[in-house]
């Protein structure tokens, strides 16, 4: 008999396949391995890591020949992890501890994972279960575990956690669908998910125990519907259902392409949002028109000390240059109580989210900010580089910026250093405060780019995290809207460009009225670039103005959102929405 689970659908698209359960419990194989001299564990280990680390370079170049580059780049960053020589200092310092290879690594691995999980930034949490993933792999060599048969067939993967070289390792034309009891919509398996077009479903909890390995099952990546057992007359449903989305994905691939311009002609820059340079040949692939929000904060969580100049330099001129003469926004780091750091000796904060963060610990700390902002400067002369400021409450705060950008520049001349003189300055509008003087701090910057997280979190004083009131986090609240369309018209007021870079450029509707406002860019997740960008080319600027109009008429928030669908849902772009 069918039954039907839903959770959170990440990737749309529908997948039809056998289950084969992923992520081995290796605590059989612990209980039953005979450990010998710590000496003798230790020499595993290193054996271990040097395997693993050939394997992992083999399968990074069969990814590179197959122009998987994704992949590829997320394979290099576990490559990185297991060649790190702090982890393979820890590992040595735990199997002294336990006397046990397999133990210790797992250990390491699991101590230096609990860092990321503690921080409130999904993102950066996300990257745990690389950390996890590579010490799992490491320690599966020791106990000499190997992978499950795969057979033939398509199979829908399916695990609490599943770790991404597992994903990464299997060729694509042999996964139907992924399902995820917990994870994330940023975690490396969903990344990987995502450059190979796989339907994915996360969030499901402890229902994941109805599914059982080698059930058949079809799991809808746009709803979050998963049918475990279905029915034929299910099974013809979705069959028909499959071939739809074989056009919509054509269609989509159509736009690639094309530019992001209404039918008179006005046109919107779209941009993606990255956390390291691996990820911008991803966002290509989706017709991004260059990244509107690098968050530099990856290159500080993945090391255990300050990275250097040159080390930040090297990962902003790669983004840099893969952009190909677009702009790359990168932001300034924001770190702080909520992202734990050993090397920034930050007490912990009952409230971190409105304590000693992003710019406040930039301003602060010059030995963090000018070797950032040194980096960016020279990374500059290879594109298009922009550097951004985030959580800026005041005037005040951008002209000490202003002076440590000139510092950089005396500092690079006098070192010999080449930098570009021509980087843009801007601040990630996410206070109401920024959003209010927006009139004053257009004088002295080049952009504004809209952060809506945490500008809709602080308008409304609602934590979008705290489930009892999680529904009054609402981006269309005419509070929030007033505060965005005061930011954008005071950027049109000064000559400068104004774009957004929060979850709500990626919705189509509300696309339209930023439109009306008169945005200049929009950067978001890569997969979401299609959809907003076909609703654009479906409008006139003028439509758009008189549906702003009547908007911001309105006083709630639902009622806005339900009247956008009204208006729009008749629209050619509202295909695949």
């Amino acid at each position: 008999m069918a039954e039907q689970i839903r959770g959170k659908g990440v990737i749309s698209g529908i997948a039809v396949g056998k289950v084969m359960l992923a992520g081995q419990n290796l605590d059989g194989y612990l209980a039953a391995y005979k450990p010998g001299s710590v000496a003798e564990e230790q020499g595993k280990a290193e054996a271990a890591l040097a395997a693993v680390t050939e394997n992992l370079l083999a399968t990074i170049d069969r990814l590179r020949k197959d122009e998987q580059t994704e992949q590829a780049a997320i394979l290099e960053a576990h490559r990185m992890m297991v060649q790190d020589p702090m982890m393979a200092e820890n590992i040595k310092t735990k199997i002294e501890a336990c006397g046990s290879a397999p133990q210790g690594i797992l250990d390491a691995a699991n101590e230096q994972a609990q860092i990321f999980e503690q921080m409130e930034d999904e993102y950066f949490a996300a990257r745990a279960i690389d950390l996890r993933d590579v010490g799992k792999r490491v320690a599966k060599y020791v106990l000499g575990v190997k992978e499950p048969e795969i057979g033939t067939g398509q199979v829908v993967l399916c695990g609490e956690e599943i770790e991404p070289s597992v994903v990464a390792g299997m060729p694509t034309d042999q996964i139907a669908g992924v399902i995820l009891g917990s994870g994330s919509a940023t975690s490396h398996v969903v990344i990987i998910a995502k450059a190979r077009a796989i339907p994915t479903v996360l969030g499901i909890g402890d229902k994941i125990s109805l599914i059982q390995d080698g059930d058949e099952i079809i799991l809808d990546g746009s709803r979050g519907d998963i049918i475990i057992r279905p029915t034929e007359e299910e099974r013809l449903l979705y069959q028909d259902k499959i071939e739809e989305q074989k056009k919509l994905a054509a269609h989509y691939a159509a736009l690639k392409d094309l530019p992001a311009v209404t039918k008179d002609g006005v046109r919107i820059e779209l941009t993606a949002n990255i956390g390291t340079h691996m990820d911008v040949d991803n966002a290509l692939t989706y017709g991004a028109e260059g990244v509107g929000l690098f968050r530099s904060e990856f290159v500080f969580m993945g090391s255990t000390t300050i990275p250097t100049e040159e080390e930040q330099f090297k990962a902003y001129r790669a983004a840099v240059e893969k952009c190909s003469g677009h702009i790359c926004v990168i932001r300034t780091m924001d770190i702080g109580g909520d992202k734990p750091l050993p090397y920034l000796n930050i007490d912990p904060e009952e409230n971190p989210f409105l304590g000693y963060r992003a710019l406040r610990i930039s301003l602060d700390r010059h030995d963090l900010f000018l070797p950032q902002i040194k980096a960016i400067l020279r990374a500059g002369l290879y594109g298009k580089a922009a550097m951004m400021v985030p959580m800026v409450i005041s005037v005040s705060e951008i002209q000490r910026v202003q002076k440590l950008v000139e510092q950089a520049k005396v500092e690079l001349t006098h070192e010999g250093k080449e930098y570009s003189d021509d980087v843009q300055v801007g601040i990630m509008v996410e206070t109401p405060a920024a959003a209010v003087v927006s009139p004053l701090l257009s004088q002295y910057v080049d952009f504004f780019s809209i952060g809506t997280n945490d500008l809709i979190q602080y308008t409304l004083a609602v934590d979008r995290g705290n489930a009892q009131i999680a529904h009054l986090y609402n981006p269309f609240n005419p509070a929030v809207l007033r505060l965005i369309q005061r930011t954008i018209q005071s950027a049109r007021e000064r000559g400068i460009w104004a774009g957004m870079c929060g979850e709500m450029a990626s919705d189509p509707y509300a696309a339209v009225i930023l439109l009306g406002m008169g945005i200049t860019e929009l950067s978001m997740s890569a997969p979401s670039i299609p959809r907003v960008k076909e609703m654009i080319r479906s409008v006139t600027s003028t439509q758009a103005k008189e549906l702003l109009a009547d908007v911001m008429k309105m006083e709630h928030g639902v009622d806005i959102r339900a009247y956008l669908h009204k208006m729009l849902e008749s629209s050619d772009a509202s295909a695949g929405l």
